[in-house]
């Protein structure tokens, strides 16, 4: 997988966060500090989900090799394709209603909010494990990290100034990435 289609990766996994990000920020009227805390919270989820996938499918490669093109397809057309549908019927993620009093709620409800976001990221990281050295995928989901992180950080900015997001365009535009990359995967294995 070259850098740009690992970029492209990257900004269609982090949508959820970029949305999740300004509704947040917008509605706790948060400190630049606490939103680069969340940002990179949620950048270290959309890291780490990716990676204990991609080791699953590194270690499943052995017993699937024959299909495994086929798995990485599946996944990520499935995937796609439910974002697609997401943004399709405006279905919005909603973001915990409580502002969190203490510092530690407050890191747990972003935790919360990295793992609600980065649940994707894991079915991808499968795909990425199956049909990629696992030195290619380690700067895969580095780039995916760093990425989110840095999307996040556009969130909160966009949430501080009171700009909305299109949610539903930005869900169909990324699950065509991931069916197109999906559908790469599969026809680099076939012809």
């Amino acid at each position: 997988m070259g850098f740009v289609e690992a970029l492209l990766l990257s900004l269609a996994l982090c949508v959820d966060t970029l949305v999740v990000s300004a509704a947040t920020a917008f509605r706790e009227k948060m400190t630049y500090r606490r939103g680069l805390l969340m940002a990179l919270i949620l950048g270290f989820c959309q890291f780490a989900f990716p990676l204990v996938g991609a080791l699953i499918g590194d270690v499943s490669r052995a017993f699937i090799e024959s299909v495994d093109h086929w798995i990485a397809f599946g996944l990520l057309a499935f995937i796609g394709g439910k974002m697609i549908l997401d943004g399709i019927r405006g279905e919005e993620e909603e973001a915990e209603e409580k502002t969190p009093d203490s510092h530690r709620s407050l890191i747990y409800t972003y935790f919360l909010l990295g793992v609600a976001t980065s649940i994707d990221g894991l079915a991808v990281g499968i795909g990425l494990g199956l049909d990629n050295p696992m030195l290619d995928v380690l700067w895969i989901v580095i780039t995916i990290g760093v990425v989110t992180t840095l999307v996040s950080l556009l969130g909160v900015y966009l949430g501080k100034r009171n700009i909305p997001v299109p949610e539903r365009t930005a869900n169909i535009v990324a699950g065509l990435v991931l069916i197109g990359l999906g559908v790469k995967i599969l026809l680099e294995h076939l012809l």
